[in-house]
Parts: structure tokens; C-alpha cells; sequence
């Protein structure tokens, strides 16, 4: 079931169709021209059909079957988020807070940026990088079901790359574990150290005679 998504324009073609699917609001717009380069298209496998699907301006959804189409976006839609006019446009989203905040208690509701664990498509789930605490989340909406290397491993690195004026501060707090007031020891934090140790290999008697006889009948 698809949603019309505010963010973006609404036409017929495939492209506001894919957008306005509900999850999928991470994502932002490639224009078409970006997509008909075919510069930009280096190294992608694809067939024309489902190029001509994605650039299609008045779609028919019905009985749709887009997995190709949908994969051929997303790695086109990593690549241009790394450009100027995708990082504008993925800034816009930033700053309207549509990727989510940062759930660590001390980074006081810091807005997070997608971000793929791998650049390779059908391996990992889309994940939120916080730029405060420079750690990753699950994302708590249906927008975590998109494919990780739509965004790619590199986007939120160069986003504050080109600009560093919206980069965090570190959290000046930091959690400290207390027992009736007083802090814990480090290693009051630690996991048990196991009584098993792991087990020594001991030559038999028989395998030294084995060795010894053998070493005998050599000479």
C-alpha cells in the first residue's frame, strides 16, 4: 500500500510512484537527468527495460513487480547523494529531522543521517549514524526496511565533509555507573573471567615412543 509523500512531487511517473511508497521516505528525488547519464550509470548492471521503467513519466502501478527497478534506483540514488545537488537535497531532509534522532540519552535528541554497512545491495538493512556520538542505530520506522546500499558506506562521512558548519559536538555528559552513590571500579563492570581453561595438548606416552623408535630405525 502506498502513501503520497508530501516531501516530494507527485506525478505520474515511476519514480513519484516508488517515493510514495510508505518506508521509503528516506530516500529523496533523483532527477531523471541525472539518471539518463549514462556516466552516472558506470559500472551498474541493468537492462534498458528497467531503465526505461525508472525514467517512465506516466506509470502504471498495477500489478507492478519492481525489484529490478527498485535496486537500479537505489544505487543510482547512493551515488547521488554524494553529489552537490543530493547532498542539498538530503540536508533539506536533515534539518526537517526526517531521518530520525539519535536514541543515546547525553546527544539530547541529535539528528541522524542513513547510512549502509556495506556498499553491496541485498546484504544489510539501512542503519542511522549519529554525528555526535559517531555510533549506529537500528531505525525505529518502516524506513528500515530499505536496503543499506542505497545510501551507501561513505554519504553521512561526506555530508559533513562539505558541511562541517552542521557538524555536532560531541556529548559533554557521560553516563557513570553508580552504586549507592559511589562510582564502580572498571572491572566491577566486567563479565565473569571463566574457571575453564582451555585444554593443553599433552603427547602420549605412546605417540613419544612412536616418534623415538621411528627416529632409531631411521638411523
Amino acid at each position: 500500500m502506498s502513501s503520497p509523500n508530501s516531501n516530494e512531487i507527485s506525478d505520474g511517473s515511476w519514480i513519484s510512484w516508488f517515493l510514495g511508497i510508505m518506508g521509503n521516505e528516506f530516500l529523496c528525488r533523483v532527477p531523471t537527468d541525472f539518471i539518463a547519464d549514462k556516466f552516472n550509470l558506470t559500472g551498474l548492471e541493468y537492462c534498458s527495460h528497467t531503465l526505461d521503467v525508472v525514467l517512465d513519466p506516466e506509470f502504471d502501478s498495477e500489478d507492478c513487480d519492481c525489484d529490478d527497478e527498485e535496486k537500479l534506483y537505489g544505487m543510482i540514488h547512493a551515488r547521488y547523494i554524494v553529489s552537490p545537488r543530493g547532498l542539498e537535497a538530503m540536508r533539506l531532509k536533515y534539518e526537517r529531522k526526517d531521518f530520525g534522532l539519535c536514541p543515546r540519552v547525553f546527544c539530547k535528541g541529535q539528528k541522524c543521517l542513513p547510512v549502509g554497512l556495506t556498499d553491496v545491495w541485498n546484504q544489510d538493512h539501512v542503519k542511522l549514524y549519529c554525528p555526535s556520538c559517531y555510533d549506529v542505530f537500528e531505525p525505529r520506522t518502516i524506513s528500515g526496511m530499505l536496503d543499506g546500499a542505497m545510501f551507501g558506506t561513505s554519504f553521512p562521512h561526506m555530508f559533513f565533509m562539505q558541511m562541517p558548519n552542521l557538524r555536532p559536538h560531541p556529548p559533554v555528559e557521560k553516563y557513570v555507573p553508580r552504586l549507592y552513590g559511589f562510582k564502580l571500579h572498571p572491572k566491577a563492570l566486567l563479565p565473569p573471567e571463566s574457571d575453564e581453561s582451555p585444554p593443553k595438548y599433552i603427547e602420549s606416552t605412546a605417540n613419544k615412543s612412536q616418534v623415538n623408535g621411528s627416529k632409531i630405525f631411521k638411523e
